[in-house]
């Protein structure tokens, strides 16, 4: 189900033209227009989700099959050293499009996007409970 104010659903549909690097009839994968890096690339399905958790499971699959094959042309046709593949899951953690996307981002050594590596570490216990939380939750 499409949405009808989504920028991506409108890509989806036709209405706001991309430059399209792959497409099957689950998802389609285009050129970022305010890119991270020279080849920056966005993998969206075509259904719409504002966020993964609301995926169904098949629908991801289905997707997320393109993503290594889609990682080796970004870095063979960019020649870059690396990539990063993110997925910001919600507004809070820099989601901008309410709907699902990964981006796949060429990287280099000595360009300027970074995190917060090295991280912190947790408090005694902590690691256990919250992997208890988590597993109990699957």
């Amino acid at each position: 189900m499409a949405d009808s104010d989504c920028l991506f659903c409108k890509i989806v549909a036709g209405e706001i033209q991309a430059v399209k690097v792959l497409e099957d009839d689950t998802c389609v994968a285009f050129m970022d227009i305010g890119p991270l890096a020279d080849g920056h690339v966005l993998l969206i399905p075509k259904m719409h989700a504002e966020t993964l958790d609301e995926m169904p499971a098949d629908q991801a699959g289905r997707m997320l099959k393109h993503l290594p094959a889609l990682v080796k042309a970004v870095q063979s046709a960019t020649s870059c050293q690396g990539v990063n593949v993110l997925q910001n899951n919600g507004r809070v953690a820099h989601q901008e499009i309410m709907h699902v996307h990964f981006h796949v981002i060429p990287r280099n050594e000595g360009d300027e996007f970074s995190f917060n590596w090295p991280a912190g570490s947790y408090a005694p216990g902590l690691m256990e409970e919250l992997a208890e939380g988590i597993r109990s939750k699957l």
